[in-house]
This record gives structure tokens, C-alpha cells and sequence, in this order.
């Protein structure tokens, strides 16, 4: 199974659409929570190239993007293979 990390905030419906995808899938993923915390978004933002919205997701180690790129592997049929890896 992959390696899934997801930086997200709390109240963020595109995070919990996200996570709830993920684990539709049978995936686990490793969760940081930015919310209170500059440095994990600071973290997030560098690993990411810049990007500052949530969610970010990296499936073994390759920046995703966000929620709707997550959902767009999904209809293309490529988030499975993806997640096998």
C-alpha cells in the first residue's frame, strides 16, 4: 500500500471530503493537522512548491494537490494504481 500524507485544518469540508475518499479506498494515510500550528502549514507549503490552500496530499512522496485533484485521479481511474504503488 502507499505512502499517504495529508496536511489539513480543521472546519475544512474539502479536507473531510478528501480523507473520507481516501478511506473509501481502503488507504491509510498520515494526517497533519495545521490549524493551530504555523510550522506544519509552513512544512506544508515548501513540500507542496506553495501551495497554501487544504488539503495537500502526497501519495509516496509526489505532491496530488488538493481535494478536487484527489477526486479527479479517482474519475480518471488512476487513483487506484496510485494508492497500489
Amino acid at each position: 500500500m502507499a505512502s499517504v500524507v495529508i496536511y489539513t485544518r480543521q472546519f475544512c469540508g474539502y479536507c473531510s471530503a478528501a480523507k473520507k475518499l481516501l478511506e473509501t479506498k481502503g488507504a491509510k494515510y498520515v494526517e497533519h493537522d495545521a490549524t493551530y500550528a504555523p510550522d506544519v502549514r509552513q512544512k506544508m507549503i515548501e513540500k507542496s512548491n506553495g501551495g497554501t490552500t487544504f488539503p495537500q496530499i502526497f501519495i509516496n512522496n509526489i505532491h496530488v494537490g488538493g481535494c478536487d485533484d484527489l477526486q479527479a485521479l479517482e474519475r480518471a481511474g488512476k487513483l487506484d494504481g496510485m494508492l497500489a504503488a
